[in-house]
């Protein structure tokens, strides 16, 4: 599933009820062993990849900056 789907490892392990780690580490193993058999990203795809990763990232800070606003506002009202 997360080589055919490209599904986060994260994903596949909860809906399959799976540690994390021992998944990624089939998924590892199995590129290792199959290296050609995955195709190849084409250029756009590579830099709309990279362009969503960079989006994610600064979308996780922002969700954590949010949370520790809130957390901060909530404490200083009581």
């Amino acid at each position: 599933m997360v080589v055919e789907t490209s599904q986060p490892i994260a994903h596949v392990a909860r809906q399959l009820d799976v540690n994390e780690t021992t998944l990624g580490n089939w998924v590892k193993d199995y590129r290792e062993n199959h290296a050609g058999d995955e195709p190849v990203l084409p250029v756009s795809e590579r830099a709309r990849l990279r362009e969503l990763e960079r989006e994610n990232r600064e979308l996780k800070m922002k969700v954590e900056f949010l949370s520790k606003a809130a957390a901060y506002f909530a404490a200083e009202h009581r």
